[in-house]
C-alpha cells in the first residue's frame, strides 16, 4: 500500500504503435464511463479513477500529438442527452470542461504556459482566482430581463437537458434577479447535496425499498434529471455559481469581480473563492482547502484556478474541450487492496485484445470497485498479475481504476498465459512488429470487431443515427441485416421484418427509420470520422475536410502521397496536426480493395455535401497562413488561434499552396522559399492590422 507509480510505461519510453494501441482503449474506456456517469448517474468507478484514465490519455496526447484521436476524451464534454425523457437545450456558449493537474509542478507549469501564451513581461502578474471545486452537476441559468427563462443540464457541452420546472423548487436559486441586470445572462454552477442531505436521502430510500445512490453526486445529478419536477422537489438540492455563460453585458473586467457581482445577485458562491497573485498564495489556498476539506458539508474533488482579467481570459481562448484560463487541481489518489479473480479478453474496433482484471469488490474512495484494465500482454507481464494474486488498486483523478502493484509476486503459481487466438471468432491473435498489443487477424469475419464498427459508425461523434444502440446492432447483425455500414441505409426495406420483431413497435420502427433517412446527405467530417480509419478522429477529420471539402478531392490526395507524390503528401502534412502517421494511414486505407468497396457501396447510399466551414468576414478567410519568426507581440499558438478565428488554415510550412507568409525578426528558410514562390509577405503589424479590422 503507499506506492506511488503512474499507470502503464512512461510516455516517453513507449513507440507510437504502444502508444496507439494505449490511445485507442482509452478513448473507449472513458467514453463508456461519461455515459454511464452524465447521462445514466451510475458510475461504476470513482472520480479519482475517471480523473486517472483522462491524466494518462493527455500524457499519451501531449507525447504522441500525432496520434489525438477522432474520439479522444480530450474532445468531449459530458455525454449526449439523446435518450434522455427531457427536452434538449441548444447552449448558446458552449459549457466546457476543465484540463487537470495533480500536484504543484502542474500548476507552475500551466501558470508559465498562461504567461507564454500572453507574451508576458517577467515582471507584470497575472491574478489568478482560486476557489473548491464541488462534485455535483452542473447546470446553466437563463435570465431575460431579470427572469429565469431555462435552466439546463451540461450534456456534452452543446446540447443539455431542460430542467426549468425542476429548479424551481432549489431555493439557492433565484426565479427573478434585482433591477440593473444585463438583458440577458446566463449563470452557471453546480446543482449539489449536501453530506448530510444525501445520507438523509439514502436511509429513506433504503426504508421505502427504493434505488440507493452511490454518492452525494450522483444523488443530485438523479434528482435534478427527473421527468416529474415533483420529485425533484422533494429532494435536497442546493446550488452555488461558478461562473457565466452567453451574457449581453459583462460589467465588471475580472473573474472576481464578476463572481462578487453575481453573489450581489442571490446566487451562493464558494465560500473560499479569493484572488492571487503569485503560485505561492495559489498552492497554499489549494492546502489550505485540502486541511478542510474532511469537514465541509459537501463533497470536493479539487481547487479550480482561472485567470482573473477577463481581457487575458479572451486572448487565451480554448482548447478543444477546456479554456486555456482555467484549471482544476486535483486532490491526490487512494488506493486500497483486493484480490484479482480472473482476467477476461475483451475485443475491441480494431481487433485489440484488451485484459480487464476482474477483482474482489473493494471500496476505494467511497466507490466500490470490481474490474481495472491491464492494458495489454506486456503490462501483465511486468506486473505479473495471475488470478489469486493480492493486488493494490489506485483511483488516480476520476479514472478507471490501475493495478498498481502485486503483493503476491513470489508466490509459486503458474503465469498467466495471453490467449494467442480470439476469444470471439477463434481466429489467430498476433501482435505487428514494433507493437505490443496482441490483435485478433479475423479482421470482419470477427463478430466482436463488425459489430464495434457499426457502432461506432452511428454514435453521436460520427453519423448521430438514433435508435441504433449496441443491442440493436448486435440484433440485426445476427440476423444477417447488416454487414456494413451502407446496409444501415438499406434497413427501410426491412420494415416490416423489424415489426415482426419482438419490442418494435410501428412508432420505433417508424422514429429509427426516420433518423437513419435523415443521415442521407452527411456532414462529410462525420463520416470521414465514422469510417474508423486508424489514426484519424473527429478533430483530424475535420482538419482534413476544411482542407479539401469535398472526400473524393482528399481520396485522391492520399492515393497520390502513396503511390509517391511528395507534392500530395505535403498537402497532406502542411496541415496542423497531420504527420506521416495520418498519412500512411490514409493511404493505406484507400488501397485495401475491401475498404475501397465499403466507400462505394456507402457513397452509393449516402450523398455527403462539400465541407464548408462558416467563417468571419476577413481577406484572409478561406486561405493558407504560415507564421515564421519570432512574434514579439503574441505567441505562436496565439497567432494560428486568430487565424483559425479569421476563417483560414494556418500550416506550419510554406509550400505552392500557401497564400500568407507572416514573418517576424530571425525568419530564416521560410521567408526565402515564400520569396522564390512570390507568396505575399507581411511582417507582425501588417497581421495584426489584418486582425483588428476583422473585428
Amino acid at each position: 500500500m503507499g506506492i506511488e507509480q503512474t499507470p502503464g510505461a512512461d510516455p516517453v519510453d513507449m513507440t507510437e504503435a504502444e502508444a496507439a494501441n494505449e490511445l485507442m482503449r482509452l478513448a473507449k474506456a472513458i467514453a463508456k464511463h461519461d455515459r454511464l456517469y452524465h447521462a445514466e448517474d451510475s458510475p461504476e468507478i470513482t472520480d479519482q479513477e475517471y480523473d486517472a484514465l483522462v491524466r494518462r490519455n493527455a500524457a499519451l496526447e501531449a507525447q504522441f500529438p500525432q496520434l489525438v484521436r477522432d474520439d479522444s476524451p480530450s474532445k468531449n464534454v459530458g455525454h449526449a442527452v439523446a435518450s434522455s425523457p427531457l427536452s434538449k437545450v441548444t447552449h448558446e456558449v458552449r459549457m466546457m470542461s476543465l484540463d487537470n493537474a495533480f500536484n504543484g509542478e502542474e500548476v507552475g507549469e500551466w501558470v508559465a504556459r498562461v504567461r507564454r501564451f500572453l507574451s508576458l513581461d517577467e515582471g507584470e502578474m497575472v491574478a489568478i482566482t482560486a476557489e473548491d471545486k464541488i462534485d455535483g452537476l452542473s447546470c446553466s441559468l437563463r435570465y431575460e430581463n431579470g427572469k429565469l427563462k431555462v435552466a439546463a443540464t451540461r450534456g456534452d457541452g452543446q446540447v443539455g437537458e431542460d430542467v426549468t420546472p425542476n429548479v424551481a423548487s432549489i431555493g439557492d436559486i433565484p426565479q427573478e434577479l434585482p433591477g440593473g441586470v444585463p438583458e440577458v445572462f446566463e449563470v452557471r454552477g453546480e446543482v449539489y447535496m449536501a453530506k448530510a442531505d444525501f445520507l438523509a436521502l439514502n436511509k429513506a430510500q433504503e426504508e421505502a425499498g427504493g434505488k440507493l445512490f452511490a454518492n452525494p453526486r450522483n444523488a443530485a445529478a438523479g434528482s435534478l434529471r427527473q421527468k416529474d419536477a415533483s420529485v425533484t422537489a422533494k429532494r435536497p438540492l442546493r446550488f452555488w455559481a461558478y461562473g457565466w455563460g452567453a451574457a449581453s453585458e459583462v460589467p465588471e473586467p475580472t473573474q472576481y469581480a464578476m463572481m462578487r457581482l453575481i453573489e450581489s445577485w442571490g446566487f451562493p458562491v464558494s465560500p473560499f473563492l479569493t484572488r492571487t497573485e503569485t503560485l505561492d498564495e495559489m498552492l497554499e489556498h489549494y492546502a489550505e482547502i485540502g486541511r478542510q476539506r474532511p469537514q465541509l458539508p459537501y463533497e470536493i474533488d479539487g481547487v479550480v484556478y482561472k485567470v482573473d482579467r477577463l481581457d487575458f481570459q479572451q486572448r487565451l481562448g480554448f482548447v478543444a474541450k477546456a479554456p486555456r484560463w482555467a484549471l482544476a487541481h486535483k486532490f491526490p489518489a487512494e488506493q486500497a487492496e483486493t484480490t484479482l479473480e480472473s482476467i477476461d479478453i475483451q475485443v475491441g474496433r480494431t481487433g485489440k485484445l484488451t485484459p480487464v482484471g476482474r477483482l474482489a469488490p473493494v471500496m476505494v474512495g467511497g466507490v466500490t470497485v470490481t474490474n481495472v484494465t491491464l492494458h495489454n500482454r506486456d503490462e501483465i507481464a511486468r506486473l505479473g498479475v495471475r488470478p489469486g494474486d493480492r493486488v493494490v488498486v489506485q483511483r488516480a483523478g476520476d479514472v478507471i481504476p490501475q493495478l498498481v502493484d502485486n503483493l503476491t509476486r513470489e508466490v509459486e503459481r503458474d503465469p498467466y498465459l495471453f490467449p494467442d487466438h480470439c476469444p470471439e471468432c477463434g481466429s489467430e491473435a498476433v501482435s505487428e512488429e514494433g507493437e505490443v498489443d496482441v490483435r485478433c487477424t479475423g479482421g470482419l469475419i470477427c463478430p466482436a470487431q463488425r459489430t464495434q464498427r457499426l457502432e461506432h459508425f452511428v454514435s453521436r461523434k460520427a453519423l448521430d443515427i438514433e435508435g441504433l444502440g449496441e443491442k440493436t446492432i448486435a440484433q440485426f447483425f445476427g440476423l444477417g441485416w447488416l454487414e456494413s455500414p451502407a446496409d444501415i441505409f438499406r434497413l427501410r426495406k426491412r420494415r416490416e421484418d423489424i415489426l415482426a420483431l419482438e419490442g418494435w413497435q410501428d412508432k420505433s420502427v417508424d422514429n429509427l427509420l426516420a433518423s437513419i433517412e435523415a443521415k442521407r446527405e452527411p456532414d462529410a467530417a462525420r463520416l470521414l470520422f465514422g469510417l474508423g480509419i486508424r489514426h484519424v478522429g473527429e478533430v483530424t477529420a475535420r482538419d482534413l475536410m476544411k482542407n479539401f471539402h469535398e472526400l473524393a478531392a482528399l481520396r485522391e490526395t492520399a492515393e497520390k502521397a502513396r503511390a509517391g507524390d511528395e507534392d500530395a503528401a505535403q498537402d497532406l502534412t502542411s496541415i496542423d496536426g497531420v504527420g506521416p502517421t495520418v498519412v500512411e494511414a490514409l493511404g493505406d486505407f484507400f488501397h485495401e480493395p475491401h475498404n475501397l468497396a465499403v466507400w462505394e457501396d456507402l457513397l452509393s447510399e449516402l450523398s455527403p455535401p462539400p465541407y464548408i466551414v462558416e467563417t468571419l468576414d476577413s481577406p484572409v478567410a478561406g486561405k493558407t497562413v504560415v507564421f515564421t519568426g519570432k512574434l514579439e507581440t503574441m505567441s505562436r499558438d496565439e497567432a494560428k488561434a486568430q487565424a483559425e478565428r479569421l476563417g483560414a488554415k494556418a500550416a506550419g510550412s510554406v509550400s505552392a499552396k500557401t497564400d500568407l507568409l507572416v514573418a517576424g525578426p530571425g525568419a530564416g528558410s521560410k521567408l526565402k522559399k515564400a520569396t522564390e514562390l512570390g507568396i505575399e509577405v507581411i511582417d507582425e503589424a501588417g497581421w495584426a492590422e489584418i486582425v483588428a479590422a476583422a473585428g
